[in-house]
């Protein structure tokens, strides 16, 4: 029971915290207020309040007139590559093939290359490269393409000689695609015979190996145009005789026939001896997608594989074909072709009365043998096997031989497609393949290229190869009007199986040195960042090509995932036409449903638009400055002047978006003039606290002021390239104008920038929302803000400090300083009563596309998170609503194990802290060991600060932290009777929504054997 001199002395103590809080406020407001000229801004927009117009978002009409936009660049793509099949077909069909062939052609690693002598070598010579930044800065030739011919393959073999010499006929229509549409980037051909076509002409390096293990006819989207999705059950053989190097070699060639399928096709693995053995023991009689998680853990397991007993192998045929037959009535597999690979060191016998039972006399079920070692006492069995199921028949010796055994069956299964003539066009995920150099992820566009030669044979019609046309991710997000989606709304779009093409959540890469894939980074489900939608209404609805509208509440991260934001989210979606992939807006409720149109003269906005503190977001597009070679050099502010001064421009722009960038300018002009006349007057900001002032609108026009030259900023990177969340881009405003825009009007936001390696800047951001109106529907027209130094920052604090009694502060309460910590990391007692005092609340959160470290060597357990949303900032003397603060020490750093790491996905769960806005001030107090102890808190008025000041007797230091650390999910259930449940084999029978490829080529009656 406290005494009544406790109660007065806390109470004092309330009101003396309470003094310094409002000083401390008072003073930042003022500072914050008088340089960034948040005044003024509001007062010029609010002249404007009775002349401009609002108008609500139409969601639905806004994604449709974004399909539309999309589909015009997909159909483009789908024209280049078609022209470029039509030329393949007619230049093979004109070509005479010649075993003596003698050509030499530009080898994509010997270009530029010269001998001791320093003469050119074969087929290398003098090629041409010039940098291009249409190209990702690479040097590259836009007159000629190059040819890539795998390692493992020789450079001037017959039929890679013939294959180039025709293919050189692709040059002229490269070329000629890429002057009808600027926008292009690259073009190839991939060869059934092996090489790779690409344009423009690139220089390869091999790795430090002297190798380039690239092979365009493994690659996923080779083998996507060249075959019909696939059911394929893989038989592997264990008996004794398989023991050793043929059980090596059968791993291998198991692994490599997992790395021909697609996110279209289905699997299963059975391991056969006298018994059978499902690989996966949970997948027993079904078949599961081909997508790159499934594939990995089936490899996971091959290692598991141990020969003994013996074969028994029409057991483990007719639980194949049991397998497909129930998945083809049940429609649950690719409902296309189907197969069963065959990997075993010999057969007894034929086995005939197995296929007249389940495979005769259709032969829908194609066998593909693989005969491991280099005995053929059995092969004759194994042949006949293949050409009466109209398969293929394989040995594989060696584990070299492995690769370009298993791709014979891909040419096998083109057939039916070969024999349609069947031109079918199909579109991948968005990817990165080694061929694309530097480039981004994106989708591709592949069509088949058949000879036409063979028309009289059909049933050995041949694929000559894949051409296809990558199609930059950054083309279709300019078709995104981001001006009309508000300061928290974006676009997105997926694939038929649900997989990310765009969205703001994608994270495809991760830095460690550089930036590098994740290993899942293509086929990242839409469910994983949309996770609120726990009964993937959103998805399902989408996957299958429907129009509509779906809401729900949502939680939003910002600034790496330290700060979390709940809002309402209005969903619009809808299919692009003549392709899988389907797109989505999402609006959030409030201000950003709400845009507003006003006017100005086009000679006034064009004034002060081209004034030199004036800049329009790179990523956004007021003018299309790619589809015309001589718009290239335009920047934006000139493309405008064209487009708006012109009779016939030729350019295509938003003239909506361009006509409220002109008022922006117009109104934001003051500004300028305002900021000058503070930094000219010499007794203002003497001391250079202020560095930078700062605005930006709702139409990405930002505009800034330097108080100190730029050699003196401490923070040298904001509002540059560099600054990835500071800037407006093309899927999110920047950091500053998101976070302050949900703040109550008149209020600043206060936040320290860190690097991407944790340090922080030194400096201090504050920023404000500028309001047209006094309602929740007001669009937030735009946020101002400056950048001020952090030593600056603190000296105002301990300024306001001398306004409270210091002796009694002294003498009970101690002041802490720490810096890149969540505040209950140090003081873990304090945040504990905060959160059962209900002043902060807890919000668990998901991460589907983390990444852990897994030790070299270790157990599955054996994991770190690496650097997965954890909050950054903090200091126990300031925090902010989501419990960050500011802290003037430096970086506390954590050591690291010397290990050899290798990065695997995982999957996190993760707090976050916001607080409850209604509570401005309390006092609590923690029983650390029977010691009690006092803490206050109060918010600092018009800001998203608290201060918080703790009494000095106790050690509380045993009470466990508070932390924001992800936690790894496990989907592991414990033992039930004699099986093991495991969460994540449910996660691997579980299918979600796909929608099939329209377009299937199982079997053709004129295919007769192999």
């Amino acid at each position: 029971k406290r005494s009544p001199d406790n109660c007065c002395c806390i109470y004092s103590t309330n009101i003396q915290v309470k003094l310094w809080a409002s000083a401390f406020g008072g003073e930042i407001k003022s500072i914050a207020s008088k340089y960034s000229g948040s005044q003024l801004l509001q007062k010029k927009y609010k002249e404007y309040e009775k002349s401009v117009r609002i108008e609500e978002i139409d969601g639905a009409k806004l994604v449709k007139n974004l399909a539309q936009n999309m589909e015009e660049i997909f159909r483009k793509k789908a024209e280049a590559t078609r022209r470029l099949v039509e030329a393949a077909e007619e230049a093979h069909l004109q070509h005479e093939e010649n075993p003596d062939l003698q050509y030499e052609y530009f080898n994509a690693v010997l270009i530029n290359e010269v001998d001791e002598d320093g003469n050119s070598v074969e087929l290398g010579g003098e090629f041409l490269l010039e940098p291009n930044d249409h190209f990702n800065n690479l040097s590259v030739n836009l007159s000629l393409s190059v040819v890539q011919v795998p390692t493992n393959m020789y450079n001037k073999d017959p039929d890679i000689v013939n294959g180039v010499y025709w293919s050189e006929a692709l040059n002229k229509v490269f070329v000629d695609n890429f002057k009808r549409d600027p926008t292009l980037i690259w073009q190839y051909f991939g060869s059934a015979k092996g090489f790779f076509r690409q344009y423009p002409g690139v220089k390869w390096h091999p790795d430090d190996h002297g190798v380039i293990a690239f092979d365009c006819r493994n690659r996923k989207w080779y083998i996507q145009a060249a075959t019909s999705p696939k059911d394929v059950v893989i038989l592997v053989d264990v008996s004794g005789s398989m023991k050793g190097l043929r059980l090596t070699i059968a791993r291998q060639t198991v692994a490599s026939i997992l790395d021909t399928l697609g996110d279209d096709d289905f699997f299963n693995i059975i391991a056969y001896n006298q018994e059978i053995h499902y690989v996966e023991p949970c997948l027993n009689g079904t078949l599961v997608q081909a997508d790159s998680t499934n594939k990995d853990h089936f490899k996971e397991h091959l290692d598991k594989l141990f020969a003994k007993g013996i074969g028994l192998l029409g057991n483990a045929l007719t639980e194949a074909f049991t397998i497909l037959n129930e998945i083809n009535q049940t429609g649950r597999g690719s409902s296309c072709s189907q197969a069963i690979m065959l990997i075993t060191d010999g057969a007894t016998e034929m086995y005939d009365d197995v296929f007249a039972k389940y495979n005769w006399p259709e032969r829908k079920v194609r066998i593909f043998p693989y005969l491991i070692g280099r005995e053929s006492a059995f092969a004759d069995n194994l042949k006949w096997m293949a050409c009466a199921n109209k398969g293929y028949f394989s040995q594989i010796s060696t584990l070299a031989d492995v690769q370009e055994n298993v791709m014979r069956y891909l040419h096998v299964m083109s057939r039916p497609k070969v024999i349609d003539h069947e031109h079918d066009t199909v579109w991948t995920e968005a990817y990165v393949d080694s061929a694309s150099i530097g480039a981004r992820p994106s989708p591709t566009v592949l069509v088949p290229v058949c000879s036409t030669e063979y028309e009289t044979v059909r049933s050995v019609c041949i694929l000559l190869g894949v051409v296809g046309t990558d199609i930059p991710i950054q083309e279709l997000m300019k078709t995104i009007p981001k001006h009309k989606l508000g300061i928290h709304g974006y676009a997105f779009a997926i694939t038929n199986n649900g997989y990310i093409l765009t969205h703001p959540d994608l994270r495809p890469m991760y830095q460690e040195g550089q930036k590098r894939k994740k290993p899942s980074y293509s086929s990242v489900d839409l469910s994983e960042v949309e996770w609120e939608d726990t009964e993937d209404v959103l998805r399902t609805a989408m996957v299958n090509r429907r129009t509509g509208t779906f809401s729900m509440e949502v939680k939003r991260t910002v600034d790496k995932g330290k700060r979390v934001l709940t809002m309402h989210n209005d969903y619009y979606y809808t299919d692009i036409k003549g392709t899988p992939f389907s797109v989505g807006v999402a609006l959030s409720r409030g201000h950003g449903k709400y845009f507003f149109k006003g006017n100005v003269s086009l000679e006034a906005g064009l004034h002060d638009l081209e004034q030199p503190d004036v800049a329009l977001a790179d990523e956004w597009t007021y003018c299309n400055t790619d589809e015309h070679h001589d718009h290239r050099h335009l920047t934006q502010v000139q493309a405008i002047r064209l487009y708006m001064t012109s009779r016939k421009p030729h350019l295509k722009c938003d003239r909506e978006l361009i006509q409220q960038v002109l008022f922006d300018a117009v109104v934001t002009a003051p500004l300028e003039a305002y900021w000058t006349g503070l930094a000219l007057n010499k007794s203002e900001n003497s001391d250079k606290g202020v560095e930078i002032a700062f605005l930006g609108t709702r139409t990405g026009l930002s505009r800034t002021n330097l108080f100190v030259v730029p050699e003196q900023l401490t923070n040298q990177d904001f509002l540059t390239a560099e600054d990835k969340e500071g800037v407006f881009n093309a899927d999110h405003f920047p950091l500053w104008y998101k976070r302050a825009a949900e703040q109550v009007a008149g209020t600043f936001v206060y936040s320290i920038p860190f690097s991407s390696g944790g340090e922080n800047k030194s400096v201090v951001l504050a920023s404000t929302a500028i309001q047209l109106l006094d309602d929740r529907k007001s669009p937030i027209v735009a946020a101002v803000g400056i950048q001020m130094k952090l030593e600056f920052f603190q000296r105002k604090f301990w300024t306001a400090s001398r306004q409270v009694n210091q002796s009694l502060l002294n003498h009970l309460f101690k002041l802490l300083f720490y810096t890149n910590l969540f505040f209950g990391e140090v003081e873990g007692a304090v945040m504990n009563k905060l959160l059962l005092m209900g002043s902060f609340k807890k919000i668990n959160l998901y991460d589907y596309q983390a990444l852990c470290k897994e030790f070299a060597g270790s157990s599955d357990s054996a994991r770190t998170l690496l650097d997965v949303s954890t909050l950054a900032i903090i200091c126990a003397v300031v925090l902010d609503f989501s419990a960050s603060g500011f802290c003037f020490l430096s970086p506390m750093t954590r050591s690291q194990r010397a290990q050899r790491t290798m990065m695997v996905p995982c999957d996190t769960e993760y707090p976050a802290f916001v607080s409850e806005r209604t509570i401005k001030e309390t006092t609590g107090n923690t029983d650390c060991g029977g010691c009690i102890r006092t803490f206050v808190i109060q918010q600092i008025p018009s800001s998203n600060l608290f201060m918080v000041v703790v009494e000095n007797k106790c050690d509380c230091s045993s009470t466990l932290p508070v932390t924001m650390e992800p936690i790894e999910i496990i989907y592991i259930l414990f033992y039930k009777i004699k099986h093991l449940l495991s969460l994540k084999c449910d996660r691997l029978k579980f299918q979600k929504d796909r929608r099939r490829p329209q377009s299937c080529h199982p079997f053709h009656p004129e295919v007769h054997n192999a």
